[in-house]
């Protein structure tokens, strides 16, 4: 019976009743409007009105929120014949490419994204460690005694700097390094709101973003077909692409590397850089939890002081954190797939071309889930409280996971270490807002953070 009550869920066999709609909806625009003003707030209110699903409308569209633990497990249960991600994810096509992600059927995906895993393995990781601590450190040293930093620009050059000397290898990096970094510039500046509904539109940044593409493609192709295989310890993403084989034995082309290669780049990168940001100012605001950091750090590398992936995994005052800021400010606050055949929870129906989303920047502010939900507590994750990291969905949940939430995760440690050793940090502006006219949520500018060398002995020399 039970069996017989799942299949259900996922078939539409049974009539269930409407959801729910959220106050508040104007004619033709429907709840446009006020989510453009904090689409956070709107949700919460909905949560508040009517529990763990509701309806809404953007224009003519129609999306339905499932928040909370019961309603997450449905959703990301769901297959992906009935929750479809590819025709919601159209917009990303012109960045990553044809025949790649989400231009290909979901099995295809996930064969492509499988291909992957070798570069994540524990041997790789250590040495991507490695390269997090030098550019980290190259990049401190260019900071001089003091200063202040625009913190969005300075976790974004970082992190693409830590990305594409693991995702494109060392020697490629030092070749494409100027070149590389405008395009990819560009490409990141193509993801925006118009783009999310009308992703060939030829408006400016979208011309920009196809120009960047074709030279990063170029690029790609100049180094595949000229560069000398190079026998390393750990392979980079992209020379692990060039030895993977599909099931049936193909191997894969240069715009299919190209493309697999700028989605693990834009997923180990972008969110990493607003996480990473967020967390520099959680931190710079809260003295007796960075000093809590600075003790731990002390204690794992007194004996030896390298960065490592052992001591990185040691610290998890460090990484609670992290995960605090995953949980506070989550970088994407929508997650959405199309309903293609009806999904039955409880005794309600989402029915066909509804848009299905999860909020990760609302469910992680459910009291039932987080006491004291609104204020950074990365204690939450440690006894007595030990809060369930599980209900964290900042990297997504379920078979579609982000499977780079660890090197996203030892790249912002791996940062913050070499950033706090270094420097005595402080704001210079007040702390800042989310900005939600962005698809990735960082915070609004001015988002500024004063630093000065520390008097104290450093850990890392």
């Amino acid at each position: 019976m039970v069996d017989q009550l799942q299949e259900a869920n996922f078939t539409g066999q049974f009539d269930g009743d409407e959801v729910p709609e959220l106050s508040g909806g104007w004619p033709i625009l429907g709840h446009l409007r006020e989510f453009q003003r904090d689409p956070v707030s709107m949700l919460l209110r909905g949560c508040q009105e009517h529990g763990d699903l509701f309806r809404f409308r953007i224009g003519p569209a129609e999306f339905v929120l499932f928040s909370g633990l019961e309603a997450h497990e449905t959703y990301f249960k769901a297959p992906d014949d009935q929750l479809d991600a590819n025709s919601v994810y159209q917009f990303t096509v012109p960045i990553f490419g044809r025949g790649v992600a989400y231009d290909v059927a979901p099995e295809i995906m996930t064969e492509q994204l499988g291909f992957l895993f070798p570069a994540l393995r524990e041997s790789a990781m250590r040495s991507y460690v490695a390269i997090m601590y030098d550019e980290a450190r190259v990049f401190a040293d260019h900071m001089g005694d003091e200063g202040t930093l625009d913190l969005p620009v300075a976790m974004n050059e970082l992190t693409v700097n830590i990305a594409s000397r693991c995702f494109l290898g060392e020697e490629i990096r030092r070749e494409v390094d100027a070149e590389f970094a405008e395009a990819y510039h560009e490409l990141q500046n193509g993801i925006n709101t118009i783009g999310f509904f009308f992703p060939r539109i030829p408006i400016p940044s979208h011309r920009r973003r196809d120009q960047a593409r074709k030279k990063i493609t170029e690029i790609f192709t100049r180094v595949l077909t000229e560069q000398e295989p190079v026998e390393t310890e750990s392979e980079s993403f992209m020379q692990t692409l060039v030895k993977a084989r599909y099931k049936d034995g193909r191997e894969l082309t240069v715009d299919e590397i190209t493309g697999i290669t700028l989605t693990a780049l834009f997923a180990g990168q972008h969110t990493s850089a607003i996480l990473a940001t967020w967390t520099g100012l959680e931190l710079a605001r809260d003295e007796k939890y960075l000093n809590r950091i600075r003790r731990e750090m002390g204690e794992i590398y007194e004996k030896d002081s390298n960065l490592s992936l052992e001591g990185l995994r040691q610290q998890p005052v460090l990484e609670n954190a992290v995960r605090e800021c995953e949980r506070l400010h989550p970088p994407l606050i929508l997650l959405i797939r199309k309903v293609m055949r009806p999904l039955k929870y409880r005794n309600m129906v989402v029915p066909t071309n509804t848009m299905a989303v999860v909020s990760p920047a609302v469910s992680h502010r459910l009291e039932q889930l987080f006491s004291e939900s609104s204020q950074f507590r990365p204690d939450r994750f440690t006894s007595p409280t030990n809060e369930d990291t599980q209900a964290l969905i900042g990297f997504g949940g379920g078979k579609h996971r982000c499977m780079g939430k660890n090197f996203a995760i030892l790249q912002i440690k791996a940062i913050w270490n070499v950033l706090l050793d270094r420097f005595e940090i402080e704001l210079d502006a007040p702390f800042p807002a989310p900005n939600y006219g962005s698809w990735v949520t960082g915070p609004k500018a001015p988002c500024l953070l004063r630093y000065r060398k520390r008097s104290q002995p450093t850990v890392f020399h």
